[in-house]
């Protein structure tokens, strides 16, 4: 059964590989090799990774003592990262992992760059495209979606 906690430094390797494993696997099907290779090239910086999940809220998914996704997101409603194991897709760890976020920063406007693989997941969520972009990494260009979510948004 999968249970929700908060990020713990010891948290930060695991889910570096998992970071990686899920874009090359999920992600696959909107992105080429190259793209996958400079968005998740392996070689995380863990202390910064560390130091941003920390200073964010960050929330770990866990099943039998794996972790199978995480999510975080800083003081301002800005959602950084949100992978679920390869796995573990579409069996609610995101949306549960996306829940606890937005009930910690409630009553922000939220935000995140959303890649073509997640759009939809936050299309159901509520959030709303207000641009594509392309976005360069390691000399790579990537498509992703700045989207926004909130009741000051709706008004």
């Amino acid at each position: 059964m999968m249970k929700l906690r908060r990020y713990r430094p010891e948290d930060c390797a695991q889910m570096a590989r998992l970071f990686y494993e899920t874009v090359h696997t999920v992600n696959a099907a909107h992105y080429t090799k190259e793209q996958l290779d400079a968005w998740a090239g392996g070689d995380v910086d863990l202390k910064a990774w560390d130091q941003s999940f920390q200073e964010h809220f960050t929330v770990v998914a866990e099943e039998e003592g794996q972790i199978i996704g995480f999510g975080d997101m800083d003081e301002e409603g800005y959602l950084d990262r949100l992978y679920v194991h390869k796995h573990y897709q579409g069996q609610g760890a995101a949306a549960a992992i996306c829940d606890a976020l937005e009930e910690k920063r409630k009553g922000k406007n939220y935000t995140t760059h959303a890649s073509i693989t997640a759009r939809p997941f936050f299309e159901k969520r509520g959030y709303r495209v207000v641009k594509e972009q392309q976005v360069q990494r390691k000399g790579v260009w990537l498509t992703n979606y700045v989207m926004e979510k909130g009741k000051l948004l709706d008004s």
